[in-house]
């Protein structure tokens, strides 16, 4: 059994090497430079809590977790939303399902694609798809772009329109419910609609649980799209505190003030992390297969 260890150990030896070099490392190093006057330039200067002192009294920074906190209200809910009512279509068993499902897989692989953000923005530029569209119906163009609530619009809808993943495991739990309880259930004369809540969502908690973490702590760290489509904008509506940490670090080279910007959105992310974890005890059902 020993022998069977160490080879086995073996085995992962290059994966630890990569994880303590550029995870562990960097994590804890970004820790230090938060306490520090960091420029690239010069060798890190000790500074204490400077950096966090500044940064509750920075108005910029107060305005981008704002920005990102209603990111995270507009896109995650909707994103479980969209991905469970996909999910609850494409588990009938119809001709050409499989396709289906693949096409509403697809926008989860290239959403984060540069390509597809750049593609993005065009659609909703002043004479962009989008507004030649809505014009058919005598409607005019729309400052998609420019007025800082329909930018945030626009950035939610890429990450809306990214629901693939979490559908994929919506259906693998909804596939996974035992077709007796829904047989029992007309038995007794409930409708479709009384079998989704108390069967189907009840069963499928577990699934919900996980694609609402995975969901939140991804809008939390969203870049790309305020990136790439509004570049912050307008009027630094879309600058979440990730754009802002990227913007601190290349832009102005004070990575000790970046690094304590990304501690306190780490922070913020363990707290909402834990608060769901805690909750998940009210309305989580976890089937005893004992």
């Amino acid at each position: 059994m020993r022998k069977k260890n160490w080879t086995g150990l073996l085995y992962v030896t290059p994966w630890i090497i990569g994880f303590l070099i550029f995870t562990i490392y960097p994590f804890l190093n970004s820790l230090y430079i938060s306490f520090t006057d960091f420029t690239m330039v010069r060798d890190p200067k000790l500074i204490g809590l400077a950096n966090y002192k500044e940064l509750f009294a920075d108005q910029e920074f107060i305005d981008s977790l704002i920005a990102t906190f209603k990111y995270a209200l507009l896109t995650v809910p909707a994103s479980l939303v969209f991905a469970l009512l996909i999910a609850v279509i494409l588990n009938f068993k119809l001709k050409g399902i499989n396709f289906f499902r693949t096409a509403y897989y697809i926008p989860s692989i290239l959403g984060g694609n540069v390509a597809i953000s750049v593609i993005w923005k065009f659609l909703f530029t002043g004479d962009g798809l989008i507004n030649q569209a809505i014009g058919i119906f005598g409607v005019e163009p729309l400052p998609w772009l420019s007025d800082p609530e329909l930018a945030m619009i626009v950035v939610s809808l890429l990450r809306v329109w990214q629901f693939g993943s979490s559908m994929i495991i919506f259906l693998a739990a909804l596939q996974n419910i035992p077709a007796e309880l829904y047989e029992a259930a007309e038995v007794d004369g409930a409708s479709k609609i009384t079998q989704f809540f108390k069967i189907t969502l009840p069963l499928i908690t577990p699934s919900l649980f996980f694609n609402l973490v995975m969901g939140m702590v991804g809008a939390f760290q969203e870049f790309n799209s305020a990136y790439l489509i509004t570049g912050g904008g307008p009027l630094k509506a879309t600058q979440f505190t990730s754009l802002l940490i990227y913007n601190y670090s290349f832009k102005f080279f004070r990575m000790g003030y970046a690094s304590a910007m990304s501690w306190i959105l780490f922070v913020i992310i363990m707290i909402f992390t834990g608060l769901v974890f805690v909750s998940q005890k009210k309305w989580v059902y976890y089937v005893d297969e004992e």
